[in-house]
């Protein structure tokens, strides 16, 4: 079967469907009438189309499983790798149905705005979906912030519009009742609402929150009771992330006690804020930050347990939203000592004028010229960073964090943040 002229891809498909006849096609779903020698079946829409025969195609395996809805899906000791964060319905029905095969009770994966609108997820039966923040990002994709808002909100109110007695056919709508959309979503959907916050009243709150390079612990206040919590990650924000898998969890009728030993013996995550020892007497953290909010919630989290300089190095992705990237340079400036403005996936645009995009947002904060460099090569932009870190300082490289390749106009190179870091240091050394 062939699907022909899929919206959102770069180019109508109608055209290339003899192709897909003559490679073994045996029916075409399309959106307009074309001759070709194979039963057409013809739609509305065929994204739509293309999750319905996804789900049906493999037994709808979402109703076999508690869905809370994360790509690289984990079955067992099997790692399924995937280049895009939410997968597209053939590949996701058949990824789903492999955990119901593998008699996975649970299944968590990551929903993301363009998936949503792009219909990827369409058919899946969720059972939680859990809400963490809106801040600007992707607008290259939705233009506006009310269209990535109204993205997100599909999947609140695809949760279904009937309550029932059956605890286990349940729908929840964990959300962030600090976040300035959090009353949007709430009346999005019909789901039973559990809320958690810092600041704001909600049904799981953190309270007593300790920050340090080694970790976070506070105290979470639930409607089933209260638990000291740590976590192996820095910051405030994931502070957030811990609540909403207390909330989430919780729903499941998991124990405090249970969530409290998971979260302890749960390992720092891959490139956020990682750290890369080499024994030297300065810090040096790799994080994934690349939005506005990312870097903002980087720095912020660094700058309260540092007690010295912060140097901070990071660009912003070519071919993407330009509107943030003079926000991300007035945010670097405001939480470091010293910026170096580098290279990040520069993709088919100019280094420079990346760069020069992102410079426009440091005299937001009169940062001074002898307070940031502009440096296109970013291994050099790691290797100076390190170079003028003293003991107790703090150097952050932001943007790429577990990526191990560069995106440059004449192709993809190998470039581990990490790597380089450790070479630069052992450098150093030498």
């Amino acid at each position: 079967m062939c699907i022909s002229g899929i919206p959102g891809y770069q180019e109508d498909r109608h055209p290339y469907a003899n192709d897909a006849v003559k490679a073994g096609a045996v029916a075409v779903v399309a959106e307009r009438n074309i001759d070709v020698d194979v039963p057409l079946v013809l739609v509305q829409d065929s994204r739509h189309a293309l999750a319905v025969l996804s789900a049906h195609f493999n037994g709808y395996p979402s109703s076999e499983l508690k869905l809370i809805g994360v790509t690289g899906t984990k079955i067992g000791d099997t790692l399924l790798e995937t280049d895009i964060n939410t997968q597209e319905p053939p590949v996701l029905q058949v990824n789903l149905r492999r955990m119901v095969d593998a008699h996975c009770a649970y299944a968590v994966m990551e929903v993301t705005s363009q998936g949503l609108d792009a219909g990827r997820v369409l058919g899946c039966d969720f059972r939680t979906a859990v809400f963490t923040n809106v801040t600007q990002d992707h607008l290259d994709y939705h233009g506006t912030m009310d269209n990535y808002i109204a993205a997100k909100g599909l999947f609140f109110s695809r949760l279904g519009n009937r309550f029932t007695g059956d605890p286990e056919a349940c729908k929840f709508a964990v959300l962030n009742a600090d976040d300035q959309v959090f009353t949007v979503f709430q009346k999005l959907t019909a789901a039973h609402v559990l809320t958690y916050g810092i600041h704001e009243e909600a049904d799981v709150r953190a309270e007593e929150i300790r920050l340090s390079a080694q970790g976070t612990s506070f105290r979470v206040v639930t409607y089933k009771g209260t638990s000291e919590m740590k976590i192996d990650m820095v910051g405030t924000f994931n502070v957030y992330n811990a609540l909403a898998a207390i909330t989430a969890a919780l729903a499941e009728g998991l124990t405090l006690e249970t969530i409290r030993d998971g979260l302890a013996s749960l390992p720092g995550v891959p490139g956020r804020l990682e750290i890369v020892d080499e024994g030297q007497p300065f810090l040096v953290l790799v994080d994934y930050a690349h939005t506005p909010d990312g870097v903002d919630n980087v720095l912020r989290a660094v700058r309260a347990f540092s007690e010295k300089k912060v140097i901070t190095v990071f660009g912003c992705g070519g071919d993407r939203d330009r509107m943030k990237r003079p926000i991300m340079g007035s945010i670097a400036a405001e939480y470091s000592d010293f910026v170096i403005v580098t290279s990040d996936n520069p993709r088919s645009e100019d280094p420079e004028r990346i760069l020069t995009d992102i410079e426009a947002g440091l005299p937001d904060k009169h940062y001074s010229a002898d307070r940031y460099e502009l440096m296109a090569d970013r291994a050099r932009a790691i290797s100076n960073a390190i170079s003028m870190a003293n003991s107790g300082d703090v150097v952050v490289i932001a943007g790429k964090g577990h990526e191990t390749y560069q995106i440059m106009k004449d192709g993809t190179i190998h470039f581990d943040d990490r790597e380089v870091a450790r070479q630069a240091i052992r450098e150093g050394k030498s």
